[in-house]
C-alpha cells in the first residue's frame, strides 16, 4: 500500500507540504520517512503483522510498505490495522499520513497492490483461468476497488493502469503475473486504490478468478509493452477500464456478476 506523508501547521492541521521531496528508492537523507516506515514496521511486527519491504515512493513524500501474505480474512484485517498504525505513528511524529489515490494532481497517485495465489486441492495449475477470470470482471468490480472521483484522476497516468491488459514481463500492465517462493505463481492485481475496502476487493478477486476457473476462461495474450507506447491498432484493440465514477457505478449496476455477489444495499451504496 501507498501513502503519502506531509506536515501539519501549529494547529496540528494537515497541509499539503510534503514531507520530503525524495523520489522512487531514495535513501537518507533525501527520504526523511525511513524513521517513520521503520517505527511502522516495529510496530506491525510487534501486532504480528509481518512486513516484508518499504521504501520511497516516486511522489514527493510518497512511501510503500508491502506486508506478508495471509488468507483472505486477516489479509484484509492487516490492511485495515495498517491504515490505523500508520496514520497514528505519522500523528505522534507531527505529520499527516495521506492514503488518498491522488492528493497531488501533478504527481504520483497512489495504489494498493493486491497479490493473490490460486491453487487447485489437486495441484493443477489455475492462475491463468484465474487471471481470465479477473479481466473478464474487472470493469464491473471497479467502483468497489476505485470508490471516489479521484481514483479515476490517477488512472493512466505515470504508470497506473488504462488498460484491461496483463504480462509476466511487463509490471505496469493491470495484472502482473509472477512466480512465488515456492516456484507457483501469483497474480498481482494494480488498480485498486487505498481507498477500497480490503473485505469487498479481496472477495471481489476471489469470485472473479473462481469464475474464470469454473468457467475455464481463456486467457488472452500478454501485453509486454507499456501502454504508453502501444501502437494505434494495440489500443484500439484493448478494453479501457472505467474511466470516470459515473462509468464504474454503471458498469456494477448493469452486472450479473456483480449483483450474483454483493448486497443490494452495497451496491446502492456504493452506485446511488
Amino acid at each position: 500500500m501507498q501513502f503519502y506523508l506531509f506536515k501539519t501547521d501549529d494547529s496540528g492541521n494537515r497541509t499539503y507540504t510534503p514531507y520530503d521531496h525524495a523520489g522512487y528508492m531514495d535513501i537518507a537523507p533525501l527520504d526523511k520517512g525511513e524513521n517513520i516506515r521503520r517505527e511502522v514496521c516495529l510496530t506491525l511486527e510487534q501486532m504480528g503483522i509481518m512486513p516484508e519491504s518499504s521504501h520511497h515512493e516516486a511522489g514527493p513524500g510518497q512511501n510503500e510498505i508491502d506486508f506478508k501474505y495471509a488468507h483472505a480474512l486477516p489479509s484484509a484485517d492487516n490492511t485495515s490495522t495498517f491504515i490505523s498504525v500508520v496514520r497514528t505513528i505519522a500523528a505522534r511524529n507531527g505529520l499527516y499520513a495521506d492514503f488518498s489515490p491522488k492528493p497531488i494532481s501533478d504527481k504520483p497517485g497512489s495504489a494498493l497492490h493486491i497479490r493473490m495465489s490460486v491453487k487447485a486441492k489437486n495441484g493443477e495449475e489455475v492462475t491463468d483461468r484465474a487471471i481470465a477470470g479477473i479481466l473478464k470482471n474487472i470493469a464491473d468490480m471497479t467502483i468497489f476497488l476505485n470508490p471516489t472521483e479521484k481514483s479515476f484522476k490517477r488512472f493512466n497516468k505515470m504508470k497506473a493502469p488504462k488498460y484491461i491488459t496483463w504480462s509476466d514481463k511487463n509490471r505496469a500492465q493491470l495484472i502482473f503475473a509472477t512466480r512465488t517462493e515456492s516456484g507457483g505463481r501469483c497474480l498481482q492485481l494494480r488498480s485498486p486504490d487505498p481507498n477500497a475496502n480490503p473485505y469487498l476487493a479481496f472477495a471481489l478477486m476471489i469470485y472473479a478468478a473462481v469464475d474464470g476457473i469454473e468457467n475455464n476462461e481463456p486467457l488472452p495474450p500478454s501485453t509486454d509493452t507499456q501502454q504508453q507506447y502501444l501502437s494505434s491498432s494495440e489500443q484500439n484493440a484493448a478494453e479501457l477500464l472505467p474511466d470516470t465514477l459515473v462509468r464504474a457505478q454503471s458498469a456494477a449496476l448493469n452486472s450479473d456478476f456483480i449483483k450474483r455477489f454483493i448486497p443490494e444495499s452495497i451496491i446502492k451504496a456504493y452506485c446511488n
